[in-house]
């Protein structure tokens, strides 16, 4: 296992200074490459930006896939980019009553049938990063390199305790209930104002998030933590394990035992950042995410 902490921070830059927090800046819709929006036959809402070598990004509970704008900003510039919305998120069908990872999983192998992809680079955020393990453990075969940002693993007895009491709380009181004390976890408490408009968009995911959707994911996230624990050394392509360093959701040391086990596992945590840092840091995550990609794949 290789580890790192990025050394130039959250705002990418060696001058930049301890007390600097990056902010995702919206690049022009003319300096973007056009984007392909559509509905597959089975009900996946997707988005493809870029040409190259397919990455697919596959975002965290209660998101949908515009989550990933700094990112399909930048990595689209000389990849394939396949942002999608989960089962029960934006624009895809509901998963079943009481879904697996592998119907999460299965719905990416149905993407990728649509788009003529046959392998592809996956990275998912959160419960994303979940997804992401499973389709690489299930299907090697169709997987270049797998990266989890912000991931789960191995909760302690309290921490489960804690997500499955925000399950349950879910189930009987609704998205709108519980979103401030998300944004709180996700980006401070007080949100600091310099990160105040992500934490509003991110609030507006989850105010507008399929509530039955939204449940039965959440339900599943928060018991398939250990699913992966024993199979992550037969992960045979590259593996980044990406988190951030305050992270009190996806703890550094959770990342860090999954770079472990995985034999191209790779650890990078980003200082200073929180459970969304994909969004309040997102040149250092792009800038992980492209040292990922650039390793020789499976």
């Amino acid at each position: 296992m290789k580890t790192g902490v990025d050394p130039r921070g959250p705002a990418g830059g060696e001058d930049d200074g301890p007390c600097r927090r990056e902010v995702h800046t919206v690049v022009p819709a003319a300096a973007r490459p056009a984007a392909i929006e559509g509905i597959t036959p089975a009900g996946t809402g997707y988005t493809v930006v870029g040409e190259g070598e397919p990455l697919v990004l596959i975002h965290g509970v209660g998101m949908q896939r515009g989550i990933w704008a700094p990112q399909i900003d930048d990595l689209a510039r000389t990849h394939r980019v396949i942002a999608y919305d989960m089962l029960g998120h934006g624009d895809s069908r509901l998963p079943p009553a009481e879904p697996t990872l592998t119907d999460y999983a299965g719905q990416l192998v149905e993407l990728l049938e649509h788009l003529g992809i046959r392998r592809a680079n996956v990275s998912g955020h959160s419960m994303g990063a979940l997804v992401a393990l499973a389709f690489a453990l299930e299907h090697p075969e169709r997987t270049l390199r797998m990266a989890t940002v912000n991931a789960v693993h191995q909760r302690t007895p309290a921490q489960r305790a804690a997500v499955r009491a925000r399950a349950l709380a879910l189930q009987q009181a609704g998205a709108p209930a519980g979103i401030p004390a998300t944004l709180a976890r996700w980006f401070g408490d007080p949100v600091p104002e310099a990160l105040a408009p992500l934490a509003r968009q991110a609030g507006e995911y989850l105010a507008s998030v399929d509530l039955q959707g939204y449940a039965r994911t959440y339900r599943l996230f928060a018991n398939a933590d250990g699913e992966h624990g024993h199979r992550l050394q037969e992960l045979a392509m590259p593996a980044l394990f990406l988190t951030g360093s305050d992270d009190t959701n996806s703890l550094p040391s959770m990342s860090a035992a999954m770079a472990e086990q995985a034999p191209q596992g790779v650890l990078v945590v980003v200082p200073e950042a929180r459970h969304m840092m994909t969004m309040t840091h997102a040149q250092a995550v792009n800038r992980a995410l492209r040292e990922w990609l650039a390793r020789p794949a499976a």
